[in-house]
């Protein structure tokens, strides 16, 4: 019987109730656990792994694994397109991939000539391998990695522009976050004798492989910088004897009004839909507005760079 001293195991234990044979494991039993976890939170629970699985990939064409922050690790570009275009743009590539059993056609035979031309290490792996590395990502049996940017320092652009003939020509960009725009403000800046681009370190577009083609390689010869706080760099960038201008579509003053020959300038170019932000556009020594004479309300954030600079440049050679 329970309480029963002559029976092994029947002697009361220290504790309230909690004797062999008793009801004490079959209360505690009875206990609450707390509220019961989503299905999503429970790991043996395939809404758990369905929600795991979602999180890991980047579906779409072209698409690539997650890095971080752009410039913080190598980028992977993949799709027979995409490599193909990053290729021709020369950009910096660490190594290729080709699924086993790839099906060749033209776009594959000429990056295969390509990497074979430039060096590149090219490497045969299983299609499950090739799968596991993108992040499930639709490769098409063909990916790259791409080392990351290296960013120059804000201070560089100065020094560089000072070794020039004529007065400094930078362009900083201000919550600008397809890297699109960014390669095509590269491409421009290179074009019309720009010394360099400056890029926030945070909510802006980096360096990736898309600017770097839509750059069409001048990526390789501009230096861009990033700077850690927007405004206090545009300070600096005005204490060197630098005018600091801001796009913006209400400018205090237009583009035809503006001296654009004489000093050193910083072109600053706000965001695609937002324009500058409070902070920068407070610094900005004058505001700058692109006369239209249609009813276009705003232009693209690359295309207004691209005017203003090509005004730039174009009064600059008539004042020498």
């Amino acid at each position: 019987m329970p309480g029963n001293s002559q029976r092994k195991g029947a002697v009361r234990r220290s504790g309230k109730g909690n004797t062999a044979g008793s009801g004490g494991r079959i209360r505690r039993g009875l206990e609450g656990k707390g509220p019961t976890p989503k299905a999503e939170d429970r790991p043996y629970h395939t809404a758990y792994r369905a929600k795991k699985t979602s999180t890991e990939r980047r579906p779409g064409r072209g698409a690539a694994p997650k890095t971080g922050r752009p410039g913080s690790g190598p980028e992977w570009v993949v799709g027979r397109n995409a490599v193909l275009e990053a290729m021709e743009a020369e950009i910096p590539i660490r190594s290729a991939y080709v699924a086993e059993g790839a099906e060749r056609d033209d776009r594959l035979r000429s990056i295969l000539k390509r990497a074979a031309t430039r060096g590149t290490s090219l490497l045969e792996v299983s299609r499950s391998e090739l799968d596991r590395l993108t992040g499930g990502a639709l490769h098409q049996g063909v990916a790259l990695t791409v080392p990351p940017y290296e960013y120059a320092h804000p201070d560089e652009l100065l020094e560089i522009a000072a070794e020039t003939p004529s007065p400094g020509l930078i362009v900083a960009l201000d919550g600008v976050t397809d890297p699109r725009n960014l390669g095509a403000v590269v491409r421009s800046v290179g074009a019309f004798g720009g010394h360099g681009v400056v890029v926030p370190q945070r909510r802006s577009a980096g360096m990736t492989a898309v600017a770097w083609r839509t750059s069409a390689g001048v990526a390789a010869r501009l230096p861009v910088a990033r700077a850690t706080n927007l405004t206090r760099t545009l300070r600096e960038f005005a204490t060197a004897g630098y005018m600091i201008a801001g796009l913006d579509a209400e400018g205090s003053v237009s583009l035809d009004e503006f001296d654009l020959a004489a000093d050193p300038l910083v072109l600053v170019v706000g965001s695609e839909g937002k324009g500058l932000s409070r902070l920068v556009k407070e610094t900005c020594d004058v505001t700058v507005s692109i006369p239209m004479a249609g009813p276009v309300e705003s232009l693209n954030a690359s295309v207004a760079a691209g005017v203003v600079l090509a005004e730039v440049a174009r009064r600059r050679r008539q004042a020498r």
